[in-house]
């Protein structure tokens, strides 16, 4: 009798661990009875009779994902990889088609990725398959759907997470680009210098405006200060003619004056000829007497006012 104590211990704890088990949360148990589907357990736990029901698989209800990388080509011959990313799940209503109807459920969606990847990317250029990425994933999503749903898996999104062209080829687009923003900078920089040159030549021009402006008022106030010495001159008896040659005479003088008054300046005169010499010589004399006399007349002049 106490032999058989141990033996009853023994066969109570299998038949409790064989009638209780524990579903965890978001998976599902499918049990079957002598090999034939009986049902699903949810979450929590769950009682099967024993040696009768087995569980004969557990399946995650949770959102998984699948990368799958596919190397094909494009319309302008360029080979390119990409990686798609399959976002999926179990049908929480459809677990008995998920487990009994696929074997190999990861083979048979990357099998779709393949066929849908290398039947869109061929219609498109290197540049379209980076712009268009999305409508690449929402094919590869569509054609999925389509498939999959009856296997009781829902394809929940699907990206195109990665682009890779051959080496060769990114480093041919880099040289374009730099050479695109070479050519931008460039249009750039003559564009700011032809608006300097512009800027610069209408500065310039301003004060070649302004400077021909200040010359005339000069010239003109010159002529003014002549007009008013010559009246000046006429009202003492000093004609014109002599007027002008006092005038003359003391702009040579001022002249000189100006040119003597700089330390670091000086004055060469050098005659073509002794002829031209000569002359030079004795026009100023002649206008340094004609000054003289001049001088004397207004002299007297004013003496006779005075008297």
């Amino acid at each position: 009798m106490i032999f058989y104590i141990p033996l009853l211990v023994l066969l109570f704890f299998l038949l409790v661990v064989g009638t209780f088990f524990v579903v965890k949360q978001q998976s599902a148990a499918l049990v079957e009875r002598f090999g034939k589907f009986s049902g699903t357990r949810q979450s929590g736990l769950q009682l099967k009779i024993p040696l009768i029901d087995k569980v004969a698989g557990r399946l995650s209800l949770k959102i998984q994902q699948l990368d799958v990388v596919i190397e094909t080509k494009t319309k302008d011959d360029v080979f390119v990889k990409l990686k798609v990313s399959v976002q999926y799940k179990v049908i929480k209503e459809k677990v008995y088609e998920a487990f009994y109807k696929l074997d190999y459920p990861h083979d048979q969606i990357t099998s779709y990725v393949f066929d849908v990847v290398r039947a869109e990317v061929p219609k498109m250029k290197l540049d379209d398959v980076f712009e268009r990425k999305n409508d690449i994933a929402n094919a590869v999503k569509l054609e999925l759907n389509e498939a999959m749903l009856n296997y009781g898996y829902d394809i929940i999104k699907t990206l195109v997470t990665d682009i890779d062209p051959d080496q060769q080829v990114k480093e041919a687009m880099n040289r374009i680009n730099a050479s695109e923003r070479e050519k931008v900078a460039a249009q750039f920089e003559g564009d700011a210098q032809r608006i300097l040159i512009v800027e610069r030549a209408k500065a310039e021009a301003e004060s070649k405006r302004l400077q021909g402006m200040g010359i005339a008022d000069q010239r003109r106030e010159i002529a003014r200060g002549l007009e008013e010495s010559v009246e000046v001159l006429n009202k003492v008896g000093i004609n014109s003619q002599e007027a002008s040659a006092l005038i003359v005479v003391t702009q040579h003088y001022d002249t000189l004056q100006s040119i003597g008054s700089e330390t670091n300046s000086n004055l060469i005169l050098l005659p073509n000829s002794p002829q031209a010499g000569s002359e030079m010589l004795n026009n100023m004399v002649a206008s340094f007497t004609a000054s003289n006399q001049i001088g004397e007349a207004m002299k007297k002049a004013a003496n006779k006012k005075i008297e």
